[in-house]
């Protein structure tokens, strides 16, 4: 035991644990140095605002800015936005990020999705109204026939033809619906009247 407390003691082990914590320093150094400059460390690429900008515009300014890009799927049509242009990102337009850093974007798509169109015959107008919104479509007007079923749809219209539920159209147009009006015309009259 006194040996060993001699040997804690003596230079050639306080050399080895002065050697060893300047190996520890030195070696800390160069791993610090080495991460800084593969990391860019304290450099920063401003994300570049892509709005608007058309795929082919959207690749050249990643590319200038040294980032990468990721297309996700398209959302849903923004009439606001030209057709195939970007409509977000994310990072969003102004955050710092590093470089080689991707950006998620999402394109418009070049109009809007199609959507089915539900079955509103022998529906009341008010119904077939609230029906038609629920999936995107508008009333663009409504006509009147000669039909017993007051404000009960009978046709559907698109674009001035008839169109049948389970047809699919494009979200966000404008239909005519065709409702009776109440009354029934002389000769089907007669007929009912004589059963």
């Amino acid at each position: 035991m006194k040996n060993f407390w001699n040997f804690l003691r003596s230079k050639v082990f306080l050399i080895n644990i002065g050697l060893a914590l300047l190996a520890i320093v030195v070696l800390s150094v160069i791993a610090l140095q080495w991460l800084k400059r593969s990391t860019n460390h304290g450099e920063f690429i401003e994300v570049p605002d892509l709005s608007k900008l058309s795929v082919m515009e959207m690749r050249g300014v990643i590319e200038d800015a040294n980032l990468r890009y990721e297309v996700l799927d398209s959302a849903n049509f923004n009439p606001d936005y030209p057709r195939f242009s970007i409509i977000e990102q994310d990072p969003p337009a102004g955050n710092k990020v590093k470089e080689n850093r991707k950006i998620y974007i999402t394109v418009n798509p070049s109009g809007y999705k199609k959507v089915t169109v539900p079955n509103i015959i022998q529906v009341t107008q008010r119904n077939a109204e609230s029906m038609l919104r629920a999936v995107g479509l508008d009333v663009e007007r409504i006509t009147y026939i000669d039909e017993l079923g007051k404000d009960m749809v009978y046709y559907i219209r698109y674009k001035g033809k008839t169109i049948n539920p389970g047809d699919k159209i494009q979200k966000t147009s404008k239909i005519e619906l065709v409702c009776g009006n109440g009354t029934i015309t002389g000769q089907a009259k007669v007929k009912a009247d004589s059963e």
